[in-house]
Order: structure tokens, then C-alpha cells, then sequence
């Protein structure tokens, strides 16, 4: 394997000093341990942690989100937004979503602020209303994400923002050479976020977690 140079070994010291800096409480390490027991691989900590921050910062009264899993980034995001904002979850899996139930009931949620519905994107997505939504984050399959994208322009109000995880496609992304069909969609959709103006104010990715692709809307 080649060896790492010393940029790329501080860039990485650097990376996993982020991520190691959050400290959880007992809610959301009872909501990861939920989730290895289901198989689900939930945002990191420095993902999570950035997920609260974003939404303090942007105050949102509305969130859509796509991926539930067993509660992990629904927790970040309720603990940003502002008292009585209301989270609008999907995901297939009914059973990850007992979890996550159990998860925001820990932590003091009660069910009509934390509405988990067990379905698919693109099944529920149409069937939410235009221009209702402050916040859009979106934790499903890459290969959909298009869609996902579209559908998350015609929810989010003017100001709103979507929030792509795994945006580095577990860093295939920069590496040109990487074809894969998820690497080729989310390098796809992130030059939408960044060159389409008529529909997205501005646009920026993040190396936390494995990227995080942020952009607001016209």
C-alpha cells in the first residue's frame, strides 16, 4: 500500500480529531448501539454533531428526512431546530423506525413532533406539500438521489436547505478514475447544487463524516 504523505497524514490526524471531539450522551449511544444491532450504519459522531449545529444555525420550524434508521441523525437534527419543529422521517424499514421511535421518545419527543412514516422516497415524497419545508436531509440510496434532490427543490421553501450524507461516496468521489454508478450520481448532483442558480442559492460540500453535500434554496 502506499505510504501517506506527511500532508495527507496531518490532513487525516486533522479529520479524525473532528470527528473524535463530539461527546455523547446515553440517547444517542443507546441509538448507535440500535443500530449495529440492526445492521445500520448511522451518521458519525462529527456528522451528528454537525447536523445539531446546522439546525440551530438555520432554525428550521419543518425537516424532511430520507434514511431514519434507528434514530441517530433524526436526534441531531431535533436538538438543533427550535421547540415545536416538526421532523417528517422516511425510511422502508419498519422495525429500524421502532428504534428510532424509542429513541426520540427517550429524549422527551413526543410522536406529533417526530412524524416517522415507513415508505420509500419515492413513494411518500410526491405526496408532501410544495414549498412546506425548511430543511431536507437526505441518507439513502445514492442511486436515487436525483430524484431525491428534485423532489427536495420542489418541499424546501425559499431559504431551505438539503443536506446530502455520505456526499464523498466513502472518498470515490475525488478519484477520477472511480466510476462506480453512486460516484458517478453524487459527483452529477453536486455540480447541479453548484452550477443550477435558477434553483439553488449556493452550495458547499464538507469533509465531515464521509461528505457532507449542503446547498439552499432560490
Amino acid at each position: 500500500m502506499k505510504a501517506l504523505s506527511p500532508q495527507q497524514t496531518g490532513k487525516y490526524a486533522s479529520w479524525a480529531f473532528a470527528e473524535a471531539r463530539p461527546i455523547e450522551d446515553d440517547v444517542l449511544l443507546m441509538a448507535r448501539d440500535r443500530s449495529a444491532e440492526l445492521g445500520i450504519t448511522p451518521v458519525s459522531e462529527g456528522t451528528a454533531s454537525t447536523l445539531t449545529f446546522l439546525a440551530a444555525a438555520s432554525r428550521p420550524q419543518t425537516m424532511v428526512e430520507l434514511g431514519t434508521g434507528a434514530g441517530v441523525s433524526g436526534l441531531a437534527l431535533m436538538r438543533g431546530a427550535p421547540a415545536g419543529a416538526v421532523l417528517t422521517s422516511l425510511d422502508p424499514d419498519a422495525e429500524a423506525q421502532r428504534a428510532a421511535r424509542e429513541a426520540f421518545v427517550a429524549d422527551g419527543y413526543p410522536s406529533s413532533t417526530t412524524r416517522l412514516i415507513a415508505g420509500r422516497g419515492r413513494t411518500v415524497l410526491p405526496k408532501l406539500s410544495a414549498s412546506a419545508y425548511d430543511l431536507v436531509f437526505i441518507d439513502a440510496d445514492p442511486l436515487l438521489l436525483e430524484y431525491h434532490v428534485t423532489e427536495a427543490a420542489r418541499v424546501l421553501r425559499s431559504g431551505g436547505m438539503v443536506i446530502i450524507h455520505d456526499a464523498l461516496d466513502h472518498d470515490r468521489v475525488p478519484r477520477p478514475a472511480v466510476r462506480e454508478a453512486s460516484t458517478v450520481m453524487l459527483r452529477e448532483v453536486g455540480n447541479t447544487l453548484r452550477d443550477d442558480t435558477s434553483v439553488w442559492r449556493t452550495s458547499t460540500l464538507l469533509p465531515t463524516g464521509t461528505g457532507l453535500l449542503l446547498a439552499t434554496r432560490v
